[in-house]
């Protein structure tokens, strides 16, 4: 839901573990008094889910692993479970490299997904394949190559140099010009760059933040810096100038500020550049200065001249190469089979999907990498896709299903952790026609059923559609959380945006979740055989019958406001558009004293979900925001420099419904 082998080696888990994994799960639990034990009717509870907090409580039960049986723990539970649990520990294996988009892991994983839809006789879902594949915009560029040379000299990435996030690509060789602290509007006339005038061809190297006194604070602003110490000011000044590549070194001595080499975050250093653009140490600043053996200064002497404003038309060295090279996106795939549907229906469409993407390979606290295996997130959906196009081709097969029925399309989704992009480019290049799809299935994190309780939402987003699941949900014998809204942090965003209704089935987050601990053997066949019985009844009555008709979502009268239907609340964002289709809405500016910035939100943020619930765009942050009062306090998620920390937000009342953003 919405790191390559670890140098600390991944250890193969012994069997007694898998099955210790196995027989301690909610499986073998004794019944709860909050849910219905299996066998018994199912229990169904209407209401929104904050799907981030649905974590139902796990309960356990001792085993002796040397005497109990795992192949008869398995055996027990069927083929069919068999065949999930084989499939998520296929997946999960280090040898897919933690499935993220662009890996060598992801394509194998899309080769395995493939054949096996293939082997169950599916047809190929696109002109003949089982791919489709597409660029994917990275939200970060990676470096294919970036250096930085003194005449002969070549320095050392990492130590004596960084490729910041906003750089773009080229190979530059010429002279620097130091241009102080880079700022054109200062108080009191202060400016860097005085008669300066064109740097084409020249590679500038700036400072970092603004002039300091001797106690290393901010002369503009005191303690804090002020506007003129903005990256994004800074890089704009010298772009407009002509210049071919740009080094930033943070200056010695300022109090409150980075010393070294370090990585400002990606929100601060304004819009991607056409120029290389490297963070340097003040080590090789001070190197590159006094490479020609002219006026040797140090760091301190430089930034002092800097502070003054006396740089302006000091030239440093000839022989610079700045060279950077990058990948801005990489090919990914949706894999997915169809299986025809028969007699009138068999131009009418069902889709059932999941992601088979995950977060791939991360940085361990020792600086090495590690994998995140991704069993429950999403191996288990997309295993319970494979078991069921397995089980519906072999009834197509042996004639059991209805003669007049919906054809049905089986998809894994490529790249839903990097923002819902696999299902977001299968919407706007359907094989299918998108008004003949009914309904979309959506399979994700469906391994870790704990007391027999699920999670089902969207089921408010088709007329009836409640009313028409209600006996399978019944029947399943699971305590089933039933919440209407068709949002959410998945791929049924995608499909419920588009007019689409859509079930989204969910098992809750757990300590796993997004972890390098999320691995095969923690996973619970037998609770996923009760999700995926439940969701092939549904299959199946969704595949005969009427079409379910998309319910469009009206806010109730008193939620909105007088006047226009503006807010009564404000969050105080100016939202924008995201590089790359990346997932979320990117916070250009936030205004002071609104509720955004009281509660901590930045610019350069990305606000991710709701109340748990996936923001889409500007339109849906707005259809949020009249949806409260002020005083309310809503949790907002949002990524920052790729971590995602949850902010809570009071809301503050709007100014006279005045709009100045959101």
């Amino acid at each position: 839901m919405n790191r390559r082998p670890t140098t600390r080696r991944f250890a193969w888990i012994p069997i007694a573990t898998v099955l210790v994994g196995i027989l301690h799960s909610p499986a073998l639990a004794a019944p709860q008094s909050s849910a219905t034990s299996g066998g018994a009717a199912g229990r169904i509870e209407q209401g929104s889910v904050d799907v981030y907090r649905f974590s139902p409580e796990e309960t356990w039960v001792e085993a002796d692993a040397e005497r109990t049986s795992l192949r008869a723990l398995l055996e027990s539970l069927g083929e069919e479970t068999i065949s999930w649990y084989q499939h998520v520990m296929t997946l999960s294996n280090p040898y897919f490299e933690g499935r993220a988009p662009g890996s060598p892991g992801i394509e194998r994983a899309a080769d395995y997904l493939a054949y096996w839809l293939d082997r169950s006789g599916l047809e190929p879902a696109f002109a003949g394949a089982f791919r489709q594949a597409f660029e994917l915009p990275l939200r970060t560029p990676e470096t294919i190559g970036a250096g930085l040379a003194i005449g002969d000299e070549t320095l050392r990435e990492g130590e004596d140099f960084l490729m910041l996030a906003n750089s773009g690509a080229g190979e530059v060789v010429g002279s620097v010009a130091f241009v102080g602290y880079g700022i054109e509007d200062g108080p009191e006339g202060f400016d860097s760059f005085g008669d300066m005038g064109d740097l084409s061809g020249r590679v500038a190297m700036v400072f970092r933040y603004e002039p300091i006194d001797e106690e290393g604070n901010s002369r503009f602003a005191g303690r804090r810096f002020s506007r003129h110490a903005a990256l994004a000011g800074k890089f704009g000044s010298i772009s407009k100038r002509g210049a071919s590549a740009i080094l930033l070194v943070n200056p010695p001595g300022v109090s409150g500020g980075a010393n070294g080499l370090d990585r400002p975050r990606r929100g601060g250093l304004g819009p991607t550049a056409d120029i290389p653009v490297l963070m340097i140490s003040p080590e090789a600043a001070e190197r590159i200065l006094n490479a020609t053996g002219g006026s040797r200064r140090s760091m301190e002497a430089w930034r002092r001249m800097a502070d003054e404003g006396e740089v302006a038309n000091v030239n440093g060295p000839a022989n610079v190469a700045v060279t950077v090279e990058l990948r801005r996106s990489v090919e990914t795939s949706n894999v997915a089979g169809v299986l025809p549907g028969a007699g009138p229906l068999a131009d009418e469409w069902l889709v059932v999907g999941g992601h088979y993407d995950h977060l791939g390979e991360t940085e361990d606290e020792d600086g090495g990498v590690e994998i995140n295996p991704g069993a429950d997130d999403n191996a288990s959906g997309t295993a319970a896709m494979l078991v069921l196009a397995d089980r519906f081709s072999r009834l197509a097969t042996q004639g059991e299903l209805p003669a007049s029925r919906r054809s049905v399309l089986f998809i894994a989704f490529t790249a839903e952790e990097r923002g819902l992009n696999g299902s977001r480019h299968f919407m706007l290049n359907p094989t299918v026609p998108a008004d003949a799809i009914t309904t979309m299935v959506n399979l994700d994190m469906i391994g870790r059923l704990r007391n027999d309780e699920l999670l089902v939402a969207g089921v408010g987003s088709g007329v009836g559609l409640l009313e028409r699941i209600e006996p399978a949900l019944a029947d399943s014998g699971l305590f089933v959380r039933a919440d209407p809204n068709g949002r959410g942090p998945s791929d049924h965003s995608n499909f419920f945006g588009a007019g689409i209704p859509v079930l989204f089935f969910f098992t809750g987050v757990h300590e796993s979740y997004h972890q390098p601990g999320d691995r095969g053997h923690t996973v619970h066949p037998a609770g996923a055989r009760k999700v995926i019985d439940l969701v092939g009844a549904i299959v199946e009555d969704l595949m005969t019958g009427p079409a379910v008709e998309f319910a469009r979502e009206t806010p109730p009268p008193a939620q909105r406001t007088e006047g226009r239907g503006y807010a009564g609340v404000r969050l105080g964002v100016r939202p924008g558009l995201a590089e790359g289709e990346e997932r979320g809405i990117v916070v250009q500016a936030v205004s002071d004293g609104t509720s955004a910035a009281d509660a901590g939100i930045l610019a350069g943020d990305v606000m991710i979900a709701w109340n748990g619930q996936l923001l889409i765009g500007a339109g849906d942050l707005a259809a949020r925001l009249r949806e409260h009062k002020p005083g309310d306090v809503v949790k907002i998620l949002v990524d920052r420099d790729g971590e995602e920390l949850e902010i809570d937000v009071e809301l503050k009342a709007s100014e006279g419904g005045a709009r100045r953003g959101n």
